[in-house]
Formats: C-alpha cells, structure tokens, sequence
C-alpha cells in the first residue's frame, strides 16, 4: 500500500510511518519545506492553498494528521493558527483528492476529543452531540472540511484522538520531569475525566481505520478505561515510585495559561471507543497503569 502522511514528523506520524514501513508499505510525506534528495515526500503549501494533484496520483491511502500545536497560552493568533492549520488544511487536501482523476479509497483525518467539549461525568460515544468552545468549534470545522474528499466517494475517518501518552513527546513528557521530582499533584479538583490513549494504541487506530472498510465518520480514539485526573496523579506517581502531593488549583492555571487551561486541563471528557471495540480493534493498553508501566520501563 503506498500511503501519503501529513504531520509524519511529528511524534505520533513518525510512530506510524515507523510501523507502516516495517510491514513494507510504502510512506510518502507531506511537507512544507524542499524536499530533500531522494526522500519520498510531496511538498504542499496549506496557508497558499497550494498543492500539485498530478503528484498525488498512485496514493492508496491518506492520513492528514499535520496542524498547529494547541499548547502554549492561546493568544489571538495563536488561535488563528490552530484553527487554519486544520481546517484549512484539511480542506485544501480534501478539495485536491476530490480533482484526482484516480483518488486513493481512503483519508484517515486527526480530530480530536476537544470535539465534545466539558461534559462533566457524561459518558461520550461517536453519537453524542458536540460541546461548546473553541476546540468543539475547531472540531466541527475540521471534520467538515473534509466534505470533498467524502463527496468524491473517498472514506473518510475522523479519529477523535483523546490525550496520546509517550515519553516521547505531548502532555506526558511534560510531565515527566516534575512528577519524578517529585513536584506532581492533581489540576484543579481532579475529579475530571480524561480521555487517554497510548502511542501504540493511537497508531493501531489508525491502522485500523486504514484496514477497516465498514469504518467511516467519527471513531473515538481512546482507551477504553477513562479515569479522573486524581486517578491518573497517582497512577503515574506509582508507577514512578514519587509522591504526589501538590494540586494546581484551577484559578491559577487559568491566571497563567488562559484560555488554553480552562479548555484542556479542566475539562472532563469521559469518551468511549465504542465504533473502535465494534470493529474487533484490540487495545494494547486498555487500562492506563499497565500503559504506563510499558512505556515507562
């Protein structure tokens, strides 16, 4: 399978163009710099809309996973930027599938759980209804875009990532350092869910969206086990041997962070994977302390 991957160098895209490639499908990168001599990529430009369709002939498959990070204090522009990376984005690849005169059978498109937005102790399936804010706007946006490819009879998948846990890169690594100091503790009351998944997992998802005719729409990609932030403190700091004594309380995350921390840090996303687990997709890491002690040695 010759598969086109945008976002391959980030840490979730180089994960799955490690496992693509070590089953003898072929990767072919979006990028928007040069690429280099004898590198398999394809040069596109989302903020002109620019992107050559004759060279995406021969693509089996997509997966768009490329866009702004959402860290960092959300300051108009930075908005700005994490909106248009995504959607428009996804629309200028949509609308380029669409021209193709032999388009690939399927895109497997990044979303995220964002998409529900603070829903308390709710529990949240492919079903429910989007929240409010500006990630469930984005969200909505995003999966919209995609309308091209779908109305040129593509597949199209939107997988609804929750929080993708590795060492190697997003919120865990961050958390690394304080917690084996020491220093970890719970955000706010810690009572909201977070919607989790390991890189492995995260990675399979897409494999399986990419195998799975019968997949189509919006797939929870999550664990299948959520838990409050209070039982993912004290998982992590187990399973690291470190107390975990300290509580960010939430008026001062919001004070330093904005915007970003009342939408990401305190929210409470209790997902479930239900169109993964109806597929036969077999997790991993369903629960998270035995993911974290396979990542975490």
């Amino acid at each position: 399978m010759r598969v086109l991957v945008s976002g391959a160098s980030g840490f979730l895209g180089s994960a799955l163009r490690e496992s693509l490639e070590a089953d003898r499908h072929e990767v072919v990168k979006l990028t928007r710099r040069p690429p280099a001599a004898g590198e398999r990529a394809i040069r596109w430009n989302p903020a002109a809309g620019s992107l050559n369709v004759s060279v995406l002939e021969g693509m089996d498959a997509v997966v768009h996973l490329a866009g702004e990070n959402v860290a960092g204090r959300w300051t108009a522009a930075k908005k700005a930027r994490i909106r248009e990376s995504r959607v428009g984005g996804t629309r200028l690849l949509a609308e380029s599938l669409a021209r193709m005169q032999n388009p690939p059978g399927v895109m497997v498109c990044a979303s995220a759980a964002g998409y529900y937005g603070d829903r308390g102790d709710e529990v949240l399936t492919e079903e429910s209804p989007p929240g409010s804010g500006f990630l469930a706007e984005v969200a909505r946006e995003w999966e919209a875009a995609a309308d091209p490819a779908r109305q040129k009879g593509i597949r199209v998948v939107h997988l609804r990532f929750g929080i993708v846990l590795s060492p190697e890169g997003g919120a865990l690594r961050l958390m690394l350092l304080p917690f084996r100091m020491g220093l970890g503790g719970k955000l706010g009351s810690g009572r909201q869910y977070m919607a989790w998944i390991s890189l492995p997992d995260a990675v399979g998802a897409v494999r399986h969206a990419l195998d799975t005719g019968e997949l189509e729409g919006p797939v929870n990609a999550v664990a299948p086990h959520p838990v409050r932030n209070e039982e993912f403190t004290r998982t992590l700091g187990r399973v690291l041997s470190r107390p975990t004594p300290f509580t960010l309380p939430e008026f001062a995350g919001k004070l330093v962070m904005g915007e970003m921390a009342e939408e990401m840090l305190f929210v409470s996303q209790r997902v479930e994977p239900v169109r993964l687990l109806e597929t036969g997709y077999g997790f991993k890491h369903p629960r998270l302390e035995e993911a974290l002690r396979d990542m975490l040695g």
